[in-house]
């Protein structure tokens, strides 16, 4: 088809100025800083945001900044050089028997246990009296606190006295599992999902840990953290990005083509472990927080202050009011379309 010449550089001219307009809109939106460790699995909810533009959607820019560790996510947060950093709850609850007014909105549940080899002939916990086992995450990992417990209710044993405790870091506790230098561990749950992916089976889970001890709901652990006053001077920011970041978990919840991808952020070694990664990650998404999860989370707050005590908790006595951020709501859009099918993830992927 013909087009004059004339109204033709108009079509162009009307195009830039779109895309002028467009790129101011976005330059004058606000920004939210998110520290991350470099190489976490948060990533992978960061690509799909950034990806989909789901900042712009909400109305802010995200900008992400890479954290060499935990700590570091914790200096960079109390300085001020981010906004939001992501932790658990002990943590803020800590800071804030320190006057130091950090809050929380939980994001995915306690999950993982502890594993052996596929061949072991361990069937409970008493099988692994004079076992060598293994730890990430140091003493006051909360998952070994929780076995900790559990062993002392379910078969009265003490299981730091009856077994060889070997703490190490995720990657080299994951290559003693294989060369057979453990008999169990218990490690960070994408390592946990590779061990899965390799034969390894759960001897004892963090669900039926928790059941043990009393408690059926889901737990929370991890979740974005912030400072209290910062949320309240920038409640528009802080919606936008709490939006999107469920808008992100909702696509990875439903949409098996978007974990192709960003396969290559899962650094999966192969198939089996890609998908274990992926179902691991499903699973591990906490997808409402009420009353009986506070209730949960105060009772295992109780269990690892016994078992942890100010290693753990420092200073604090119990869960302290306003650990988590707006407790009585959840999101109800992200709620009501991942209640449909948790397991399958059938329902229709929202980017399709």
């Amino acid at each position: 088809m013909y087009i004059p010449a004339a109204r033709l550089l108009l079509i162009i001219t009307l195009c830039i100025s779109c895309v002028k307009i467009n790129a101011d809109t976005y330059k004058n939106l606000p920004n939210v800083s998110v520290g991350v460790l470099k190489y976490g699995t948060v990533n992978w909810e960061m690509a799909v945001i950034k990806h989909y533009q789901l900042d712009k959607k909400y109305n802010f820019n995200l900008q992400v900044m890479p954290l060499s560790n935990k700590n570091a996510s914790a200096v960079a947060l109390q300085s001020k050089a981010v906004d939001i950093i992501l932790s658990d709850w002990l943590w803020v609850n800590r800071q804030r028997f320190n006057n130091k007014n950090y809050t929380l909105v939980a994001t995915s549940i306690a999950s993982g246990g502890l594993y052996v080899n596929g061949k072991s002939s361990a069937k409970s916990l008493h099988d692994l009296t004079q076992a060598k086992i293994g730890i990430a995450g140091g003493s006051v990992d909360k998952n070994w606190l929780l076995l900790q417990a559990y062993a002392q209710k379910k078969y009265q044993l003490n299981i730091k006295d009856k077994a060889e405790i070997v703490f190490a870091t995720p990657p080299l506790l994951n290559r003693l599992m294989q060369r057979n230098e453990l008999d169990a561990a218990i490690n960070f749950w994408h390592y946990s999902a590779r061990l899965s992916a390799n034969g390894y089976r759960l001897l004892v889970s963090v669900p039926q840990m928790l059941a043990e001890l009393g408690i059926t709901n889901n737990v929370p652990l991890l979740g974005w953290v912030f400072e209290q006053e910062w949320a309240i001077k920038n409640n528009q920011k802080l919606t936008g990005f709490l939006q999107a970041s469920n808008e992100a978990k909702q696509i990875l919840l439903l949409c098996d083509d978007e974990w192709q991808r960003i396969r290559p952020l899962t650094k999966a070694e192969n198939d089996n472990v890609f998908i274990a990664l992926k179902n691991e990650y499903r699973t591990r998404l906490l997808h409402k927080f009420g009353t009986e999860e506070m209730k949960a989370s105060k009772q295992v707050f109780t269990i690892l202050a016994e078992q942890g005590g100010r290693n753990l908790v420092g200073k604090a006595t119990s869960l302290a009011e306003g650990t988590f951020w707006q407790t009585a709501k959840s999101n109800p859009s992200f709620s009501k379309k991942v209640a449909q099918n948790t397991t399958k993830h059938s329902v229709t992927c929202p980017i399709k």
